[in-house]
């Protein structure tokens, strides 16, 4: 069989794992060989073989040893990849800005931390508990709810008693506290003293947050010697993961972020707005595909060397299934780390497929917008969003082998908006790489809960499999020996991003001397500002204030609009009107469209409609405006810039006088004036859900050119032009 390739080498190293994986014999002549090969695998010896994974969050957590959030993974927590492959190393992204973690990095300048949590969790391994404290198996598997309850533990919003930070072991019912072996209770309580009121640490009040997030960022800062403002070093973060990772079971020195240096994603879809963030991408529905992602780093990423040389004398390196764009993607923008996988030429390389469309990162093909990604395209996100390419980087694509799930499971998760990821087998192998099917979820647990998730035992199962199938009959496909190596600045976009903590302490800083009525309006508009961080700080100066006037009151207009919240350029304050006291959702919206607005200062000297019968145009009537001097306008935008925008958005200017704009409108066609659609646009860029009049205005941007006709044409490239302005100039992202 050493001379099979292609599609026949796929589908029997396909009916290999499923003899392997559910017993079954197959249905071919050589069936017999298969179960022979079968028990080979069962008995093939990979405990010394040395292995890297990729991922972040619960896709990596899940296949290394089960997802440790879940409430009854303390009842089986040694299994998974851990367990086939004790030499393992685990490479996690630390982008991640949402829940506990975003609370964190708004007070530290830290890397996420969540996801390393996660996966000291998983890694806890029954013989590390058993030679760190002396206990038998009852006592081991007692100590894994100790900790379970403990590191997963989450305080509610707003709670502030520190107690329970200090002493952890508060937290566990009687049977359990008593379970806590007494060293460890000691190291809990003191990393929780630390940044506890009375600590040497920074104080952290406990709500909101993961008390396992709490711990692990003390055991960080504590050995970074409490500097202050600045990111903890390498060493520092090493130090901090391996002391907790010795205290809960898990392996030092085998867990590792990504990079030691902070970082923000930025994401741009294909309509060419981007945007930061991801907890900001997992809750914005754009509507397109996305194009591009980097990662806005605070200094040139530091990886570590031990790492490095891990990856390149690996025998097997594994991306974990996982969100492609936020989980896999930032660690595969970090050049030494990339050159690194391509350097080792003697590795399997697995790449784990999800077995659903993720909305938000793959619910929509750049092939075909009607659709969700086929497998082919997860490789081809990766080609253009890596430097140098995806050669080199995967030999073989494991996904889920859906073929015999009941119809009503499928339809559950369709009715969620679930729907699987197919797998175009010819396509990927174009892109040489071997796609191989199996039953990589538990069969019993689909049965029992009606629920497909990726099972760690048989996740790493399949990938002994794979590996032995690989020494049989090489799975990697033919390719170009050549490698294609990084310079080690490609993939930064950007390294003079300020911590993330610094950007919300300026922002608080540029509101402090601002009037806000009621008070709560400072807080919304705090909040505002850091869960759209691609408002710049100097966006804020423009405004003296904000103010929810009430109904009886409001004297704006609405012969234009009914928007509810705008500038003013005579007061300098951004106006909500009282009708939305009760709605903070369209007070967020109304304060964002308010904020555009006064970006453009007082820049209007006077303005007037004429309705007249001029030039014979029958019906006409013509909107114009009059600018004052660049020197009184205090506008954000420059004179060249401003009138870039105002002809993008159709005014025309006077051929006698440069500071007037006109544009002629036909009887009651519609118009929005050039303030009102700044302020629009500038929430609908920052996140669509606002500014939805624009949403409508910018469906055209889903029009193929090649559907439309002509005017259709010129206005999709109008509008284009409008959203690249608000990227470049504006927001001022690096294009």
């Amino acid at each position: 069989m050493a001379g099979i390739r292609g599609a026949e080498l796929s589908q029997y190293v396909e009916e290999l794992l499923e003899t392997v994986l559910n017993g079954t014999t197959p249905r071919r002549p050589d069936g017999n060989l298969m179960l022979r090969l079968a028990q080979e695998v069962l008995n093939f010896e990979c405990r010394g073989a040395r292995v890297v994974a990729f991922g972040g969050g619960t896709g990596l957590s899940t296949v290394m040893g089960g997802n440790s959030q879940l409430d009854d993974w303390p009842d089986d927590p040694f299994v998974g990849l851990k367990e086939e492959f004790p030499v393992i190393d685990v490479v996690v992204c630390t982008t991640d800005d949402g829940g506990s973690t975003g609370l964190l990095l708004q007070q530290l300048p830290i890397i996420g931390i969540g996801d390393l949590r996660k996966l000291l969790l998983s890694l806890i391994r029954r013989e590390n508990l058993c030679s760190t404290y002396g206990l038998d198996d009852f006592a081991v598997m007692q100590l894994v709810r100790v900790i379970h309850c403990i590191f997963n533990h989450r305080f509610p919003p707003g709670f502030q008693d520190s107690r329970f930070v200090s002493n952890p072991a508060l937290l566990l019912p009687g049977h359990l506290r008593r379970s806590c072996p007494e060293p460890l209770d000691r190291f809990l309580s003191s990393l929780g003293r630390y940044v506890s009121p009375e600590g040497e640490g920074p104080t952290i009040l406990p709500g909101g947050h993961c008390l396992g997030n709490l711990l692990l960022t003390a055991a960080i800062l504590r050995e970074s010697h409490g500097i202050p403002n600045h990111p903890p070093e390498s060493s520092a973060i090493r130090s901090g993961l391996d002391a907790t990772a010795q205290a809960i079971g898990a392996t030092p020195g085998r867990l590792h972020p990504a990079t030691a240096t902070p970082g923000q994603l930025v994401l741009r879809y294909a309509n060419g707005v981007a945007v930061r963030g991801q907890k900001k991408s997992a809750h914005c529905r754009r509507n397109f595909p996305i194009d591009r992602v980097a990662v806005e780093y605070c200094g040139h990423p530091a990886v570590s060397g031990d790492l490095c040389r891990a990856i390149e004398e690996a025998d097997l390196i594994i991306f974990a299934p996982g969100s492609v764009y936020t989980s896999l993607m930032p660690i595969l923008q970090l050049p030494s780390i990339v050159n690194s996988i391509r350097k080792n030429t003697k590795a399997l390389k697995i790449l784990g497929a999800n077995f659903w469309i993720q909305e938000g990162e793959t619910d929509i093909s750049q092939r075909s917008r009607n659709r969700g990604f086929y497998l082919s395209e997860l490789v081809e996100a990766y080609e253009q969003n890596v430097p140098g390419g995806a050669a080199g980087l995967f030999d073989v694509m494991l996904s889920a082998n859906l073929e015999h799930v009941p119809g009503n499971v499928l339809c559950n998760y369709a009715l969620e908006g679930k729907r699987p990821i197919y797998l175009d087998r010819l396509r990927v192998e174009r892109l040489k790489v071997t796609p191989i099917e199996a039953t990589i979820y538990s069969t019993r647990r689909m049965k029992l809960a009606q629920v497909i998730h990726h099972d760690p035992q048989r996740f790493a199962l399949a990938v002994r499999a794979l590996m032995f199938a690989h020494q049989r009959f090489n799975l990697k496909p033919e390719r170009a020996s050549s490698i294609n190596l990084v310079p080690p600045s490609a993939d930064c976009p950007s390294t003079t991003s300020l911590p993330l903590c610094a950007y919300r302490a300026a922002a608080r800083e540029a509101l402090a001397g601002k009037h806000f009525s009621p008070a709560g309006l400072l807080q919304a508009m705090l909040d505002l500002v850091w869960d759209n961080r691609d408002i710049r700080i100097d966006h804020l100066k423009a405004f003296k204030g904000a103010e929810i006037v009430s109904p009886a009151d409001w004297d704006r207009s609405s012969e234009w609009d009914n928007v509810l919240g705008y500038y003013d350029p005579e007061t300098g304050m951004l106006k909500i009107h009282g009708q939305l006291s009760d709605d903070a959702e369209r007070i967020r919206e109304n304060l964002l469209i308010a904020l555009g607005e006064s970006l453009l200062g007082r820049y209007l000297d006077k303005r007037r409609w004429d309705e007249s019968d001029t030039g014979g145009n029958w019906g006409s009537r013509y909107y114009e405006i009059t600018l004052r001097p660049v020197e009184e306008r205090g506008c954000f935008l420059n004179d060249e810039e401003l009138h870039t925008y105002l002809t993008l958005s159709r005014m025309i200017r006077s051929p006698l006088d440069p500071r007037t704009y006109r544009i002629t409108l036909n009887d009651h066609e519609g118009f929005l004036p050039p303030g009102l659609l700044f302020g629009l646009l500038y929430a609908w860029y920052l996140n669509n859900a606002y500014g939805a009049i624009m949403e409508y205005e910018m469906s055209l941007l889903r029009w193929p050119p090649q559907k439309l006709i002509p005017y259709q044409i010129q206005e999709r490239k109008r509008k284009q032009a409008l959203i690249a302005f608000f990227r470049n100039v504006v927001f001022r992202h690096v294009s």
